[in-house]
């Protein structure tokens, strides 16, 4: 899956400071290929961000190919700004997982350990908008693109409704990239 990822990035995304972005995803300095995509939810496992990741880019990718998001809402977004929304929309998960155990009934009622996660973020700025800076950190993201990472959650994200209506009013692809990462968390991944 790892070099599934670094493929589909490395075709797509070429713009000024791409090249150190993936190092910097690739160094050990970060855990982005090791992370859990959650601590006890979707794909909390190692290596479940990466495969959430490629999940959200292979639905946006058909989101976005479907005839009545071309000709109806005119959406036509590039290989390039598809891969960078899909791929990097969860970069704010980064370093933020701890291995840990926790306590759980098996399935007789006895209490057991079981391995975990616990989240402790070094850098608290919030979901999207922590995604949105560390990209940027390495290269330019377009108004939309910026947009779509930081409103991904959609109206999950509970502290700004009126901002995502208005997010997504604006910035279309902001809508699609919410759709796929939805759509990869509830029926892709358990």
């Amino acid at each position: 899956m790892k070099q599934e990822f670094i493929e589909i990035y490395n075709r797509y995304i070429k713009r000024d400071g791409a090249k150190e972005l993936l190092d910097y995803l690739l160094s050990n300095k970060s855990d982005f290929f090791e992370a859990p995509a959650s601590t006890r939810f979707h794909l909390s496992r190692d290596g479940g961000l990466l495969e959430h990741s490629i999940n959200v880019y292979k639905c946006l990718k058909d989101y976005l190919s479907r005839s009545r998001v071309k000709e109806t809402y005119k959406l036509n977004v590039s290989d390039e700004t598809i891969a960078i929304v899909a791929l990097l929309h969860d970069l704010c998960k980064v370093n933020v997982y701890k291995k840990s155990m926790r306590n759980k009934k098996d399935s007789s009622g006895k209490w057991i350990q079981v391995p975990s996660y616990d989240y402790q973020d070094e850098l608290p700025y919030g979901h999207g908008e922590k995604s949105v800076y560390i990209i940027s950190g390495f290269m330019k993201l377009s108004r939309e693109e910026a947009f779509s990472i930081r409103y991904h959650m959609g109206f999950s994200d509970t502290q700004n409704i009126r901002n995502v209506s208005e997010a997504f009013s604006k910035f279309p692809l902001a809508f699609a990239l919410s759709t796929a990462d939805m759509e990869a968390t509830y029926f892709l991944e358990e």
